[in-house]
């Protein structure tokens, strides 16, 4: 290794260099534009305005960063004039050839390219592009394939392999000729170039990757569609700087000025990627109408990336999710795992949910339960929880394998499982309490490894779950760990405050049975937070109006229960018997509640998560529980609400007023 880190190499500053960026220009050949229906006047505009500018803003460019196990060093170069060994020197193209003069039958049968599908490493490339000088042609190749090698690595493996490369004197040597090159590369070559530079991570402010930052933008007229597609991709990886947000810039207007001449799908998505979130609204609806105009001819995986595409972007379209959706549905036995989940995140960022689209996806995974790995199931549960939709199916039979084998299970594994069916509120029924007894222990054996926030949040899903483990409960409610919490992420403590509000207000309602009385320390409770905010106006008039015809029966709005808990109204009515005597507390009482949609499993009347909580305290507490959401209420003709209330919380006035 000693051999390869060598000082000289390492102060060629080929990655970057005080000297001026373009003091090399005359290795820079420049094109005159060819795309003649760009107008001229937007271009001169951009780089009337910026280009100067920008073009000389590696000047102030002076460190460079190797990766090394997982970090990064800087190193402060001196000025050198680059180039400065044999092996560089006589790696340089020819300055007049040019790519019409270098047939591409005597490059891809030269010993160099014989060689290069054969390497299995990054040094292995490098060694190779050592030995037989690599033309500005192959350069790209040479780069390509060793993103390729790179890409397939485990993660780790891939730090150590990529320190490595940074390390391999050929390394610099390669991104030097890429960098005096790039005047006779291709606009291909120059993109692909440039995206396996930054996806290798190339230092984004080194010189090598502002020259073709550079050569893009003098070029960019000349980009066809493969070659925008290509950059695109690459750009909305990089930071902001002054000459990538220039770039971008150019690339916004001459795609604007292409839009209706785009033909190729994957293109029009990369660009769809790159503009992102930021994009303006017009855009993202010309994006939308070229879209659509295109989508009689999408393929399944066009569908998917273009789902994936308009999330990136934040463009909610129906007519397109539509389209794209069906065909994800009538394809769905063939999407491999990982696209599927890409898909279901994208429909989550997306805000959007089709119930036969989800049942689809939950009949699907069911019948994949044994082929997919448990972090298969558990990625698929958790989107579906974000979906707020419940796969029955799939909770039922990954139930089961919890049970068989709860050892199987890694630590975040479990907190995913006990949040997920605590937040959709699962009930396993007869299995329940076997489901819950198999996973105490697994958690309980993680505690040693657990972190105070850790804890909590397993005692606070378990505790959705109806379930007081004293095993977990006393670990966290020590004073060591309460310490520890005291020292919380202002960022995080709000959280934190509500799952300790939630797990005292269990303690208090619930009275589990535990070898000692445990409460929550008041210091770690913070400020009460209530559950729900403002009455709906359309729900306090019907209920007064329900009122009207209950005799001895009364009707409290905006109640707080506990200090937590807000309830839009609460009726007491009358004794049966008029020998009975009591105060309210013994009297009927009825709780009406207007809980916000997303409170229910998607496409049932089936509470989740606090919700379900909610109605279990209520219970507890000797209230009859009745909700109505804003979403049915205004939905119901107003001449109609009133009677749609009076049968929701009366439904023995309906009775007999049938009979």
């Amino acid at each position: 290794m000693s051999v390869w880190v060598t000082k000289e190499v390492m102060r060629w500053g080929c990655l970057c260099s005080r000297r001026s960026l373009w003091q090399q220009s005359n290795l820079m050949g420049k094109k005159s534009p060819k795309y003649t229906s760009f107008p001229s006047q937007q271009l001169a505009h951009i780089w009337g305005t910026k280009h100067h500018q920008t073009c000389l803003e590696s000047n102030r460019v002076s460190s460079v960063r190797f990766y090394s196990k997982g970090t990064i060093h800087s190193e402060v170069l001196e000025e050198k004039e680059p180039l400065s060994s044999p092996l560089a020197k006589s790696s340089l193209p020819n300055e007049n050839q040019s790519e019409e003069t270098a047939p591409k039958a005597i490059q891809w049968t030269s010993p160099l390219m014989d060689q290069l599908k054969s390497c299995g490493s990054q040094s292995d490339v490098l060694e190779l592009t050592s030995k037989y000088a690599p033309t500005f042609k192959q350069i790209s190749s040479c780069l390509t394939h060793i993103w390729l090698i790179t890409k397939k690595m485990s993660l780790d493996n891939r730090r150590y392999e990529l320190q490595l490369m940074f390390e391999h004197p050929g390394f610099d040597v390669l991104l030097q000729q890429a960098m005096t090159s790039v005047g006779q590369m291709s606009n291909e070559d120059v993109a692909y170039s440039l995206l396996n530079m930054v996806n290798l991570g190339v230092p984004q402010d080194s010189r090598v990757i502002q020259t073709f930052l550079r050569n893009c933008q003098e070029n960019l007229n000349d980009f066809d569609e493969k070659c925008l597609s290509i950059l695109a991709s690459c750009l909305r990886n990089m930071e902001h700087s002054n000459n990538t947000d220039a770039l971008k810039d150019g690339v916004r207007m001459v795609v604007e000025a292409r839009l209706p001449g785009i033909k190729n799908v994957k293109a029009l998505q990369n660009i769809m990627r790159m503009f992102g979130k930021d994009a303006p609204m017009d855009l993202k609806r010309k994006f939308e109408a070229k879209a659509l105009s295109m989508s009689n001819h999408f393929s399944l995986i066009d569908s998917q990336q273009m789902i994936i595409a308009m999330a990136a972007m934040n463009l909610y379209s129906k007519p397109l999710l539509y389209i794209c959706s069906k065909m994800i549905q009538e394809n769905i036995n063939g999407i491999p795992f990982n696209l599927l989940f890409k898909s279901m995140q994208s429909y989550r960022q997306l805000k959007y949910r089709d119930l036969e689209l989800l049942t689809n996806f939950s009949e699907h995974a069911a019948s994949m339960i044994d082929i997919w790995t448990k972090k298969q199931v558990l990625l698929f549960l958790s989107v579906c929880e974000k979906l707020t939709f419940c796969p029955a199916a799939v909770m039922e039979a990954f139930a089961g394998k919890v049970i068989e084998n709860p050892k199987a299970l890694t630590l975040q594994d479990l907190l995913c499982v006990v949040k997920v069916y605590s937040n959709l509120n699962y009930d396993l029924q007869h299995r329940s309490q076997q489901f819950l007894d198999s996973l105490i222990p697994a958690l309980v054996s993680y505690l040693p490894k657990m972190s105070s926030f850790e804890l909590l949040k397993a005692v606070y899903h378990m505790c959705l779950l109806g379930h007081f483990p004293s095993a977990l409960l006393e670990p966290l409610l020590q004073s060591s760990t309460l310490e520890k919490l005291k020292s919380t992420d202002p960022i995080y403590l709000a959280n934190q405050e509500w799952m300790f509000q939630t797990v005292n207000l269990c303690l208090r309602i619930e009275h589990p049975v535990l070898p000692q009385p445990l409460t929550v320390p008041p210091t770690l409770l913070g400020a009460p937070v209530l559950d729900s905010g403002a009455v709906i106006p359309e729900l306090s008039q019907c209920l007064q109006s329900v009122m009207e015809d209950q005799a001895n029966t009364t009707l409290q709005e905006r109640v707080l229960l506990l200090g937590f808990y807000f309830i839009d109204g609460v009726i007491t009515k009358p004794l049966p018997s008029e020998t009975d005597s009591g105060g309210a507390e013994s009297r009927p009482r009825i709780v009406v509640i207007c809980p916000p949609h997303y409170s229910f499993c998607f496409g049932t009347s089936h509470p989740r998560g606090t919700l379900a909580l909610k109605m279990r305290h209520l219970k507890t507490l000797g209230y009859d529980p009745v909700w109505v959401t804003e979403q049915e209420l205004r939905s119901t003709p107003e001449e109609k609400r009133t009677d749609f209330l009076r049968d929701r919380i009366f439904p023995d006035h309906k009775l007999k007023w049938r009979n």
